[in-house]
């Protein structure tokens, strides 16, 4: 039961003991809550008692007022621990949620995210989570013990009058059929308000992004009035998916009311027939009562499982990826990176790299060059194992790089990309996150080789500045300067560059190609290269062109050979 309760509601194991600890204390609170009926029933038994017999009413009264005493301290008790079961218990569960999406989103490969929109995932994440707190604390567990608590009490009432019994409880079938039968209803309105909503997100999240562009470009007052109207649209659809959900609700529970006038109709009826006694007919009142607060709950609750079912998919969706596993051992003979017939597609039918061979061996540096759209960046991090290839092996130093975990493998490599990213921290520690525990002086040590001292002690407040979100209070070459600084704080045996220097200046691009030489010194490097000045130095040339291998080896043998290596560099000049 336990692991169905982990598919269905994609809850770890304590979480699915906490759920059913919960569903278990509601259960034991709603038939808590029937023990005032029985004291009150008891109580007018004894006064009705006395009365016929001329005793004195106030014999016993310290006795109900006891049992009184005694139901409240029960009820307490019970409601005490069913705050811990459902609150204190979910919230520990929502944090092991994210926790263990989180774990997920970080075995994933990048293929997973290539294929995923980022603000649906921020949505999982947050919105969904959020969502499912609620749901876990307030409604699924208080469903299911509803059901149970019904099925109880309806039992005990069977046993006392199947009449008043049946009286009591015949609308609670056509109240939940009402109710379940609208789920397909519910389910189109709910997925489409999600659908909606994300719409917005994207558009938001698109117009942040993009708003130099949209500025330049005079767009402000088109961009403001499409957001409008998604926005408009959202809303539009989380009035209808609440409408829709609200009249099934509410229709149900008004149907509900009706078994309150039954009961007393068929009450009547058999009080006067001589067949119910005052007190049964009494106590069934009180029941019923009672009953129907648990059974709309019931309904409600009902009502919102279809929702959170839908969140509980898109959750599982994440959880249930293949994740990229391996050995967490790697000590390859040497740092040498072998293609061998590789084959990769980033969706079917429509493949990037086919039959691609090639050695980058370490102590040489290798530039990957070639047209747009020839591989050039997949494979690179096809090196990386940052997505798994389809066909063919990739070896370093004669270790398969597939059978080898992705955080393990990664310790060897290093990354310079044209693209820094950098955290809204200190430049002290966007620099140690390339090396977990390193010291400040190895810091320094490194960021001075990475030409990063100069312009760092200049700033107000040294290596403790804290630079703005992605670094946007640094230039790109001290950007990329610091990028090169975590490289060389890391230390890894294999170097992989994408084209570091193309989009600085003159005089950053001097200070970051002097940065550059001391890192890739006896290391295993592979560069992405554009422009033929940067080739220039490599040991070995490979050239893409349409996802295969169009001519390799070094700059000078390619220059000579009349291929599309020479036509490149012809073009360039």
């Amino acid at each position: 039961m336990i692991r169905k309760l982990q598919h269905v509601f994609a809850l770890s194991e304590k979480g699915a003991r906490d759920f059913v600890k919960a569903v278990a204390w509601c259960f034991l609170c709603n038939v808590g809550l029937m023990l005032p009926v029985g004291v009150v029933m008891a109580t007018l038994q004894y006064l009705l008692e006395t009365l016929e017999t001329g005793g004195d009413p106030a014999a016993k009264v310290l006795v109900y007022t006891g049992g009184a005493a005694a139901v409240l301290a029960l009820l307490f008790l019970l409601h005490w621990f069913q705050y811990a079961s459902l609150y204190l218990a979910t919230y520990q569960e929502s944090a092991a949620r994210r926790i263990a999406l989180a774990e997920t989103l970080r075995k994933l490969p990048l293929s997973f995210f290539g294929t995923r929109d980022l603000s649906d995932l921020t949505s999982t994440m947050i919105a969904d989570c959020s969502s499912l707190d609620q749901m876990f604390s307030h409604y699924i567990p208080q469903l299911f013990a509803s059901i149970l608590s019904t099925v109880f009490i309806g039992v005990c009432m069977f046993c006392f009058d199947w009449r008043m019994a049946l009286a009591v409880l015949w609308v609670l079938p056509a109240a939940v059929l009402l109710t379940a039968g609208s789920k397909k209803l519910q389910d189109a309105f709910g997925t489409r308000n999600i659908l909606t909503k994300r719409e917005v997100a994207d558009a938001i999240q698109e117009d942040i992004e993009a708003i130099r562009d949209i500025q330049s470009c005079n767009r402000q007052e088109a961009c403001l009035q499409e957001l409008d109207r998604r926005l408009e649209a959202a809303e539009q659809s989380s009035i209808r998916s609440e409408l829709i959900t609200g009249v099934f609700v509410c229709s149900a529970q008004a149907f509900l009311r009706i078994g309150l006038a039954t009961t007393v109709l068929v009450g009547a009826e058999l009080l006067t027939g001589g067949e119910l006694s005052f007190l049964y007919f009494l106590g069934f009142l009180f029941a019923a009562a009672r009953l129907y607060d648990p059974l709309g709950l019931v309904l409600q609750n009902i009502a919102a499982t279809f929702n959170a079912k839908l969140k509980i998919e898109r959750m599982r969706a994440i959880q249930e990826q293949p994740v990229q596993t391996g050995v967490e051992t790697c000590e390859p003979e040497n740092f040498d990176i072998v293609f061998d017939h590789v084959k990769f597609a980033y969706r079917d039918g429509e493949s990037v790299l086919e039959d691609v061979s090639f050695t980058a061996r370490q102590g040489q540096v290798t530039a990957l060059v070639g047209p747009s759209g020839g591989g050039k960046s997949t494979a690179c991090k096809l090196a990386a194992r940052f997505w798994d290839i389809q066909g063919g092996k990739i070896t370093l130093g004669g270790i398969d790089i597939s059978t080898v975990d992705p955080e393990t493998l990664l310790k060897h490599y290093s990354f310079v990309f044209q693209d820094v990213v950098l955290f809204r921290d200190t430049i002290l520690e966007n620099i140690r996150l390339g090396r977990r525990g390193a010291t400040d002086e190895e810091v320094y040590a490194a960021a001075r080789a990475a030409r990063c001292d100069e312009f760092v002690r200049e700033l107000p407040e040294g290596y403790q500045t804290v630079v703005g979100e992605n670094g946007s209070t640094l230039s790109g070459g001290e950007r990329q300067r610091i990028s090169i600084a975590r490289a060389l704080l890391k230390d890894a045996p294999v170097i992989l560059l994408d084209e570091a220097t193309a989009s600085l200046d003159v005089e950053n691009e001097t200070a970051v190609q002097e940065a550059i030489s001391r890192l890739v010194k006896d290391k295993t490097v592979l560069i992405i290269a554009h422009r033929m000045r940067t080739v220039a130095g490599a040991d070995h040339v490979v050239v893409l062109a349409d996802g295969g291998v169009a001519q390799e080896g070094a700059p000078a043998e390619l220059l000579a050979q009349n291929g599309l290596y020479r036509q490149m560099a012809e073009r360039q000049q």
